[in-house]
């Protein structure tokens, strides 16, 4: 999955729950991946950062919450 993808699962994502926060917003779109997807972001989150600081699970979704506030820039 690219980033744009990811990005595109995360804002589809907070259509259908716009009251969440980013947070549980990301650890929705891991678990809707299942487990590949789990273990795919972890590893990618072990990629970026050289370190492994968690489980799978909050691995990946730090890695989407990284990704998508890195897509959407600086804040205003």
């Amino acid at each position: 999955m690219t980033a744009e993808e990811l990005m595109i699962e995360f804002a589809l994502t907070r259509l259908d729950h716009p009251d969440l926060d980013l947070e549980d917003l990301a650890a929705l779109v891991v678990r809707r991946g299942g487990l590949e997807r789990e273990l795919e972001f972890a590893a990618r989150n072990l990629a970026d950062r050289d370190e492994l600081r968690a489980a799978t699970f909050p691995a990946a979704v730090e890695y989407v919450l990284r990704v998508v506030l890195t897509l959407r820039g600086p804040s205003d």
